[in-house]
């Protein structure tokens, strides 16, 4: 099978995180969250995923070549401007040959691929949409079907109150090669607002797949954090094998946690932390990070190389690659601190600052 993973966009919502890294090279626990997801497609029986690229893909490329190492095969397709969710797929369509998935590349969700393509196989038509249910509808798109999950309409974010249902497009789609001649080439076109609409006055079948599998946009500061919350909660499980430099999660009631390490809690290889210090729970440290005597980082995701000084605070913040955090800072209550950065000794960061390093600015031209 094959699938199309849309990556093409400037992750404009988590900057500065992604001011020199693309969002789908954003760390999962010390994995870009792209590769956990080729992985999933791999075990769900996708042997070619298209990336539908945009920003920085060099970066992409270089990370994982041709797809050998993920057993798989990888085919790049860029951008030259931005051609929305239909007109990406577009794009790709000299590369598809038979069904294929269509896939955000900042979801992150338990859903069973396979389960989905049996689905398909057994209602027909030319595409299922996975739906979830949510408790306030008004912020997605919700899918209007009858009792046998044929979609019969489309609301995007409608009024809580005035919603049809609390059904949600979760973001990914098993499509037939035909869908592909619903959209115009060369332009910027969303499949949400216009292809799917087109296919459904055209009289084509296009089923809802309903679950309740784990679901979230991860691309968002908040929902970036909150991810690896809730893989600390068990809400999700994740493959931690696949970190190559391994880490160690310690578990609420894990045997033998050092007396400073309030777990959950996850480090990554290398990390070091004085007994002086504290962390946790809920905190993530990549690898190689360094906590000095008297620091308490908690609620927090540490990516690679970042020191934390004696006495300072990382709580309820994202704190990016190779980071220096001052004696005595303060980096709280929804913070982004980007790559390289300095936080000078004694600062305390206003409530969600972003702070990116001298010479770090957005890199949109980057290739």
């Amino acid at each position: 099978m094959q699938a199309v993973i849309l990556v093409g966009g400037e992750g404009t919502r988590l900057r500065p995180l992604t001011y020199g890294t693309p969002k789908p090279m954003v760390p999962l626990f010390g994995v870009p969250f792209l590769e956990r997801m080729l992985v999933r497609l791999r075990d769900a029986g996708v042997d070619h995923a298209i990336l539908a690229a945009g920003y920085m893909p060099r970066a992409i490329e270089d990370a994982f070549g041709d797809g050998s190492r993920l057993g798989m095969r990888l085919t790049y397709v860029v951008e030259s401007s931005p051609l929305g969710t239909a007109g990406a797929i577009k794009n790709v369509a000299d590369y598809i040959e038979d069904t294929f998935f269509v896939l955000n590349g900042d979801v992150l969700t338990s859903l069973d691929l396979r389960a989905m393509v049996a689905f398909h196989r057994e209602r027909g038509g030319v595409g299922v949409l996975h739906a979830i249910r949510v408790d306030d509808p008004s912020a997605f798109g919700c899918i209007v079907r009858d009792d046998e999950k044929r979609i019969g309409s489309f609301v995007e974010k409608p009024r809580r109150d005035e919603a049809p249902t609390n059904e949600v497009n979760a973001g990914t789609y098993l499509l037939e090669p035909s869908v592909l001649d619903a959209i115009p080439a060369g332009r910027n076109v969303s499949i949400e607002r216009e292809t799917f609409p087109t296919l459904l006055a055209a009289g084509e079948r296009l089923y809802s797949y309903v679950t309740n599998d784990y679901w979230l946009d991860v691309g968002r500061p908040m929902q970036y954090r909150q991810a690896h919350d809730d893989v600390l909660d068990g809400k999700l499980a994740l493959d931690f094998a696949l970190d190559p430099a391994g880490g160690t999660v310690w578990a609420i009631g894990a045997p033998g946690v050092p007396a400073n390490i309030r777990p959950p809690v996850y480090l990554g290889a290398g990390t070091t932390i004085d007994a002086g210090a504290v962390v946790g729970p809920y905190a993530v440290l990549g690898a190689d990070c360094a906590i000095d005597a008297a620091a308490h980082v908690r609620y927090a995701v540490l990516w690679d190389g970042v020191r934390v000084a004696h006495g300072a605070r990382v709580s309820e913040a994202i704190v990016a690659s190779n980071v220096q955090v001052g004696r005595e800072a303060v980096v709280e209550h929804g913070a982004v601190v980007g790559h390289d950065a300095t936080i000078e000794p004694g600062t305390v960061l206003e409530p969600d600052a972003r702070i990116a390093a001298p010479g770090r600015v957005p890199t949109e031209a980057v290739t």
